[in-house]
């Protein structure tokens, strides 16, 4: 097998689309990755505080699932069975029905859609429509849902939006919870919008959001607001689509994002973590009553793969039989929330934003917030930005980081800010 190194990177440059994105802040070969590590062609480290975008919760490589796999792989198991019943997909299928299903009381039936979270997301918005016969969807502004045409139309990102290249139409955007200041309470918004008859918001099949927006810049929905929400969605006949697509898997604290908000989705997006080990994986999770699909209505050539099937179950049974990861979970993120309350102090009008495992650290600047992350790479931390001016540093490091790599990569984030102040200061002067 040839190696590639530093030297072979003009070959991503002269055949690689210009829609490559990561890959243009971080300019280097990578070719290892172990836990929380991810390791260049020239063997230097980096700690990972990127994971894939919340792909990779577990982290790189994780021992358990790469055992199972490779035992998966050498027995000769199914690699590809589309959705024909397959021993794998019957012990995943098991798995999540006893640790995470039961406990949580629900009974939601799983639709394996194609590999992507955009997949999931356009099965739900297809499933709302059928169930209702409405065309409008709700979704909010910063919201970030998929590239795809449908997932597109609930996006709110005016970049990825200016893509498309035809309307984006059925779909009207409210206001998130604090998008407008305190003082305006959006929730009520949204009632007061379906309730008269001629605000021009057609009745919606579906109420679509995220509790904590990924790509929007980590904007927190508080519990009351969700809560409002689910009542809205109830009252006006329309069904409530959780993406927990960037949130789920135990990145806000709960296998769920919306565990202690005392909501029933209908419908629950999920991708990125689900597989446990960053292989492609998407379901939607949707209630009895509205499994309205008839065969092969929504389908994907790739909604089996039993290798993700054999990772997911190893890691719900590793990290979700029990209490003990979700202590660990609260332990990182009370020690991430006070570190990033230490680095904010640093700048000024700067601001901690996220949940659980999911925080940043608002800036104030795009440019600010690149400079940053250019810095903290050169040090040796994969870390990137979001919100609508890329204006908010992001940590989405693996939940399950040993604490001395944690600390490091924080250190390294602290010291890129406090230089980037220093030049500031003297830029001023």
């Amino acid at each position: 097998m040839t190696t590639v190194t530093t030297d072979d990177k003009q070959i991503f440059t002269r055949r690689e689309s210009e829609a490559r994105s990561y890959c243009r802040s971080f300019s280097t070969v990578f070719t290892k990755a172990s836990g929380s590590t991810l390791t260049d062609a020239e063997g230097r480290d980096y700690i990972d505080f990127l994971a894939g975008c919340s792909s990779l919760n577990y982290g790189h490589n994780d021992p358990d699932m790469k055992a199972a796999l490779i035992e998966h792989i050498e027995r000769d198991g199914v690699t590809h069975g589309l959705d024909m019943h397959t021993d794998a997909k019957a012990e995943f299928l098991k798995a999540f029905e006893r640790l995470i299903l039961r406990p949580r009381d629900m009974d939601h039936r799983v639709l394996f859609t194609g590999p992507t979270g955009a997949n999931a997301i356009e099965a739900a918005l297809k499933i709302a429509r059928k169930v209702t016969g409405r065309q409008n969807v709700v979704s909010f502004t910063n919201g970030f849902h998929g590239v795809t045409l449908g997932a597109l139309a609930a996006t709110g990102n005016g970049y990825h939006r200016g893509g498309a290249g035809v309307p984006l139409s059925h779909v009207t955007r409210i206001p998130y919870d604090g998008a407008m200041g305190g003082d305006i309470d959006t929730a009520d918004l949204l009632n007061r919008m379906l309730s008269e008859p001629s605000s021009g918001v057609e009745k919606p099949a579906a109420i679509l959001l995220e509790t904590v927006q990924g790509e929007g810049g980590l904007n927190a929905a508080s519990r009351e607001w969700v809560r409002r929400v689910s009542e809205i969605a109830r009252a006006h006949g329309a069904l409530l689509i959780i993406d927990d697509i960037q949130a789920g898997c135990g990145r806000t604290g709960n296998f769920f994002s919306f565990e202690e908000m005392g909501i029933s989705p209908d419908i629950i997006t999920m991708a990125k973590s689900l597989s446990g080990y960053g292989l492609p994986f998407a379901t939607v999770l949707v209630k009895p009553k509205y499994d309205v699909f008839g065969p092969a209505e929504h389908n994907g050539t790739f909604r089996g793969n039993n290798h993700a099937f054999v990772t997911a179950r190893v890691a719900l049974e590793k990290f979700w039989a029990d209490d003990t990861f979700r202590a660990t979970i609260a332990e990182r993120s009370a020690y991430l929330e006070k570190r990033l309350n230490e680095i904010a102090a640093l700048l000024p009008d700067a601001r901690v934003k996220g949940r659980g495992m999911m925080m940043g650290v608002d800036v104030g600047s795009g440019e600010l917030a690149s400079d940053i992350c250019k810095r903290c790479f050169r040090d040796g931390l994969i870390i990137e930005t979001s919100g609508a001016h890329d204006e908010v540093v992001k940590i989405l490091c693996p939940l399950n980081i040993d604490q001395e790599t944690f600390a490091r990569g924080l250190d390294i984030l602290q010291s890129a800010v406090a230089e980037t102040t220093q030049n500031t200061k003297i830029a001023a002067e």
